[in-house]
C-alpha cells in the first residue's frame, strides 16, 4: 500500500537501467524527477503510459522535470520495450524489488478473485530537494504527462 505522501522525504534508491548504468536519487539533486512505477514492459497499459510520457517528454524537460521508470522486469526486457517505443528516458530494473517495496508500490493486487503480488501503478513528482511534491496513485495513462504538467504548474 502506498503509504509515502506530499510532503515526505522521497527515499533513496539506486538501481541500473537496461544499459547497466547506475541511476541513483542523489542524481537529480537540483532537478525534479517524475519517477513511475508500472507492473510490466510491452503490456498495452504501460506501453501507452510510457508513450505519453515519450510524447511529452521534451515539454517535461522544457519544465526541468527528469523521467525515470521502475519495473520488476530485467534489463533485457527493458531494452527492447526502449527499443521498440524509442523511449527517451531510462527503466530501472528492479527485479528484486528493492525500489519498488521502499515506495510502497509492491504490494497484493486481485484480478478476477485471483490474489498476486504485483506493482501498483504509481507515480512520484519529487523536486529539487528530493520532496515528494505530487502522488498520482491511479495515473491517467493516456495522458500523464498532462496531470503531471497541470499538478506541478
Amino acid at each position: 500500500m502506498v503509504t509515502l505522501k506530499e510532503g515526505d522525504k522521497a527515499p533513496a534508491f539506486s538501481g541500473k537501467d537496461a544499459n547497466g548504468k547506475k541511476i541513483a536519487l542523489k542524481d537529480f539533486k537540483g532537478k525534479k524527477l517524475v519517477l513511475y512505477f508500472y507492473p510490466q514492459d510491452l503490456t498495452p497499459t504501460c506501453t501507452v503510459q510510457a508513450c505519453n510520457l515519450r510524447d511529452n517528454f521534451s515539454l517535461l524537460k522544457k519544465k526541468g522535470i527528469e523521467v525515470v521508470g521502475v519495473s520488476p522486469d530485467d534489463a533485457a526486457k527493458h531494452k527492447r520495450f526502449e527499443e521498440r517505443n524509442q523511449l527517451p528516458f531510462p527503466l530501472i530494473a528492479d527485479t528484486d524489488h528493492v525500489i519498488l517495496e521502499k515506495y510502497g508500490v509492491w504490494d497484493q493486487k486481485q484480478l478476477f478473485g485471483h490474489k498476486y503480488m504485483g506493482v501498483l501503478r504509481t507515480t512520484f513528482v519529487i523536486d529539487e530537494k528530493g520532496v515528494i511534491l505530487k502522488v498520482f496513485t491511479k495515473p491517467k495513462s493516456k495522458m500523464h504527462a498532462e496531470e503531471i504538467l497541470k499538478a506541478i504548474s
